[in-house]
């Protein structure tokens, strides 16, 4: 299917004005949502071929640029040590309470758009792994898929580094999807069981993958890709999305 990834739109927050990246099929209708939660580096071209992928699938991607009150529109932070000290210095700045108003901010602009179903789902890797899962908590989201999501096990996302994403897990009513590499250092083997636990007897409708893989597992062009993983991964993803979103 081919797309259009040209519009963008600044989308008026709580906290402030919201760059979101939009990707489209370009053929006329209205089409399922994903929300699409970056990396601590935003919208990065790794992000946007992601972002494409799930579009050329047949549905509407937004993808916000989550750190929108401290960064211009538009601000890509590298990949180097520079990128990574200020993402994480970010994710741990903003209030947890400031994401989750993106989120119904976006949530509303998308159920008002002419070019969705009404349906919405959620996408994220990383930092966005764990701001898709906080995206779940929200009524409106169908089905959601988390890629080894950060600081979730250890409840320690946002201002304070303390949150309630695992305590508020009978909060989610669609179907969740959770895939984590069984070598990341970011949550190893006692935080999976931790997050799957809880999962388990909140009775959250899960979907669970741990695969041979270290973490940012599908980011291209990166040294920790994963070509197969990443196909795999986009056929979940698609399985997901076209049972939740798709089906009446």
């Amino acid at each position: 299917m081919i797309i259009r990834t040209d519009e963008k739109i600044d989308l008026q927050t709580p906290t402030g004005s919201m760059r979101v990246h939009i990707f489209r099929p370009v053929q006329d209708g209205r089409f399922p949502a994903v929300m699409l939660f970056s990396e601590i580096y935003q919208v990065t071209a790794p992000i946007e071929r992601l972002g494409a992928m799930i579009a050329g699938q047949g549905y509407l991607v937004a993808i916000p640029e989550v750190y929108h009150e401290y960064e211009p529109a538009g601000t890509v932070l590298a990949y180097d040590k520079d990128g990574t000290d200020r993402g994480n210095d970010l994710k741990y700045a903003k209030p947890v309470s400031a994401f989750d108003s993106d989120t119904a901010a976006l949530v509303e602009w998308l159920q008002d758009s002419s070019f969705c179903t009404g349906a919405i789902g959620a996408f994220g890797v990383c930092l966005g792994g764990h701001l898709a899962y906080r995206a779940a908590l929200h009524p409106a989201v169908k089905a959601t898929a988390c890629f080894y999501a950060t600081d979730l096990h250890s409840a320690t996302l946002g201002e304070g580094k303390s949150d309630d994403s695992l305590i508020r897990a009978t909060d989610i009513t669609g179907e969740l999807m959770m895939v984590w590499g069984q070598s990341d250092p970011h949550v190893p083997y006692a935080g999976r069981r931790i997050i799957r636990d809880r999962l388990e007897d909140a009775g959250v409708t899960l979907e669970w993958h741990e695969v041979s893989a270290q973490h940012a597992f599908l980011r291209d062009g990166a040294p920790r890709f994963d070509a197969a993983l990443f196909l795999q991964a986009m056929n979940w993803t698609n399985a997901l999305f076209q049972r939740a979103l798709t089906r009446e």
